[in-house]
């Protein structure tokens, strides 16, 4: 049993943490113990969650690899095929790096995407799950099932997404099914048969626009309630919410919470985002998410969710303290919900999973983003 004492919750309040056997045994004001480990009025958290990431993309440790301008998703995913097939390091190896990354700057819970295509076979699943195998003790890895080169349009990569599924693999993936695939329908009915089958989840990345896009947002909320999938769905990017009117958005928005839909948006600066605050006041979950981190598709990222909630609140231009809890939570409870992470917060009985970070509040922490931080898996200090 260990207790973490003199530690600042979110709402300001002085709190200590008292943990056994990988669970939080209790937390409050009064709990203290003759040897408990002084937090030194450190905010505490609970431990980030990255709800979207490409481990086996990574080139983190790597010699440098700048980034490439071209107007198409399709020549991002040609140069990808490059940069990677003339990598030797084994993608495991390169993914423990960032992994070591992600851990030391909060994080315990991570989903990734997994490349599988016939030039690939599943030579990545087999690296992420020995990945997660490696790294059970420090992380929890979910990983979807990702066709970053198409799914119909590349015959033979339906065939490895079931077989990934038969390795373990717990959500489904998608991509554009109108953009990349050209049969919106054809993807989606793919996906979501496969995911009633294997009793499994569903992540959709759309970069699709304007109607288009919304068109799709909206097959695919029609596509989970008719699949009984309520809970169990995510739209990663969206950046077709952020370009519609606002009376379509109203719409959308709230048959994506009635749907159990989740949203993630990695905040890019040079494209519409889906509007955060709005949606969460529709009762949408809208996470944050890393997306690609120092990769051939950008040498930017650094594995740090307290960066990407301050992107998210700097997106925004958002500067009022609930501004910054709500930016927090993307990276916390809302991802930790996206992703469907059981016992997950700072409360009696929940995992033992939490970050102390030397920041007097919420604002504090995300305007400097200090170094300074311990973290705590199972109950125990672990970077």
């Amino acid at each position: 049993m260990t207790t973490y004492t003199n530690l600042r919750d979110i709402d300001g309040q002085t709190v200590g943490i008292r943990c056994s056997g990988g669970l939080i045994d209790a937390v409050g004001p009064d709990v203290t113990a003759a040897d408990a480990v002084d937090g030194s009025g450190r905010l505490v958290l609970p431990a980030f969650v990255e709800p979207h990431v490409h481990l086996d993309k990574t080139l983190w440790g790597e010699a440098w690899q700048p980034g490439k301008r071209t107007a198409r998703l399709r020549d991002y995913i040609e140069n990808e095929r490059r940069v990677l097939s003339a990598n030797t390091t084994p993608p495991e190896d390169r993914a423990a790096r960032l992994l070591g990354q992600m851990l030391a700057c909060g994080t315990t819970a991570v989903r990734s995407h997994i490349d599988i295509a016939p030039d690939m076979g599943l030579t990545h699943v087999e690296a992420m799950m020995r990945l997660r195998d490696a790294w059970s003790d420090r992380v929890d890895l979910q990983f979807v099932a990702f066709p970053q080169q198409g799914l119909l349009c590349r015959p033979g990569t339906a065939d490895l997404i079931r077989a990934a599924m038969d390795m373990g693999v717990e959500t489904v993936g998608g991509l554009d099914p109108a953009g990349i695939d050209g049969d919106p329908n054809g993807q989606l009915r793919f996906i979501f048969d496969l995911a009633v089958k294997k009793e499994a989840g569903v992540d959709i990345h759309l970069h699709d626009k304007g109607d288009l896009g919304a068109w799709q947002v909206e097959q695919i909320i029609d596509y989970t309630i008719a699949s009984g999938l309520s809970g169990k769905v995510m739209i990663s990017h969206a950046y077709c919410l952020g370009m519609i009117p606002a009376d379509r958005l109203e719409r959308i928005g709230l048959r994506l919470a009635d749907a159990g839909i989740s949203l993630m948006t990695s905040a890019p600066a040079d494209v519409a985002v889906p509007p955060v605050e709005e949606l969460t006041g529709m009762g949408v979950t809208v996470c944050c998410g890393s997306d690609g981190i120092r990769d051939s598709w950008s040498p930017f990222g650094n594995g740090d969710m307290l960066e990407r909630a301050f992107l998210t609140a700097y997106r925004f231009d958002w500067n009022r303290d609930e501004d910054f809890a709500l930016a927090l939570n993307c990276a916390t409870h809302a991802a930790a919900k996206a992703i469907g992470l059981k016992d997950y917060g700072l409360a009696a009985g929940n995992r033992a999973d939490f970050v102390m970070i030397a920041a007097s509040c919420a604002g504090d922490a995300l305007c400097r983003r200090p170094l300074d931080r311990q973290v705590v898996r199972r109950g125990k200090r672990v970077a």
